[in-house]
């Protein structure tokens, strides 16, 4: 993607957006890159938690928008990896409090003056406010989805929103991908996700029960060696333009299949 500035969003919640954007920043951080991450989801702020922050935050992104802070006392980096910052959302105020435009202009302070290669913005569930707040700045877009028909039917929703806001690159990143439901027919495959979006994966990243872990202790993936870590990892690697294959999972029956087991066949 030459997108420098990229919402990651979805349609509904709990598809692992926030551990998408903390585990794509930090692969992108390793890889040679100054990247930002920013919590847009004010109210619930979560990931500083996700990267094992949660206790140096001292401003937030709406101390900078008010004006109560400059931009770079709120951002904290990360002493694991070079040129990895966050920028966290207000635990205490709601997602009116946040003006697309202001946001606007301090993104761009990120990119023209802060010298970031890279802002990740944290998209918050739904379409209301909040995500168009997050899309305001961006020029591109993961789209997160699980494989599964109603987090498709939201990604597809999105999508839509997203090309009314003319954002450029939309790349999805298929979430908790399980071969073995796949393979049985109880899942949809990625061939089932990308013929129904039209929209590329950039990322298919397997269920790991690491990724429970990670989030507890608050250090992302792919600074260890789980599964879902090498693919995000990968991941960040064809954000920046590699050419690497995905990995061939589990023959799987297919979309069809699925609708067969659904209404009863076999």
């Amino acid at each position: 993607m030459n997108a420098k500035v990229i919402v990651v969003t979805s349609g509904k919640g709990g598809v692992g957006k926030t551990t998408t954007t903390a585990n794509i920043g930090v692969g992108l951080a390793k890889l040679g890159e100054k990247v930002a991450v920013i919590d847009v989801d004010v109210g619930l702020r979560n990931l500083d938690v996700v990267m094992g922050l949660e206790s140096r935050v001292v401003f937030d992104l709406i101390d900078v928008i008010e004006g109560k802070c400059r931009l770079q006392q709120a951002l904290i980096r990360d002493k694991r990896v070079e040129n990895l910052y966050l920028l966290p959302a207000s635990q205490t105020r709601d997602k009116d409090s946040l003006d697309p435009e202001v946001f606007k202009a301090a993104v761009k302070q990120l990119i023209e003056e802060e010298q970031f290669d890279r802002v990740l913005i944290d998209s918050p569930a739904g379409i209301e406010s909040g995500f168009r707040t997050a899309v305001a700045p961006a020029q591109g877009a993961l789209v997160v989805v699980n494989p599964e028909v109603s987090s498709v039917r939201d990604a597809d929703r999105i999508i839509g929103l997203l090309e009314a806001q003319q954002i450029s690159e939309i790349n999805l990143v298929i979430n908790r991908l399980r071969p073995k439901m796949v393979a049985s027919g109880n899942m949809l495959s990625e061939a089932d996700v990308l013929e129904i979006l039209g929209v590329k994966p950039i990322g298919i990243i397997p269920e790991d029960e690491g990724i429970l872990v990670s989030t507890n202790i608050g250090e992302p993936a792919v600074l260890g060696q789980s599964v879902a870590g090498q693919a995000f990892m990968a991941t960040a690697r064809r954000l920046r333009g590699e050419d690497l294959a995905f990995p061939k999972l589990e023959e799987d029956r297919g979309f069809m299949a699925v609708l067969r087991r659904l209404f009863g066949g076999k």
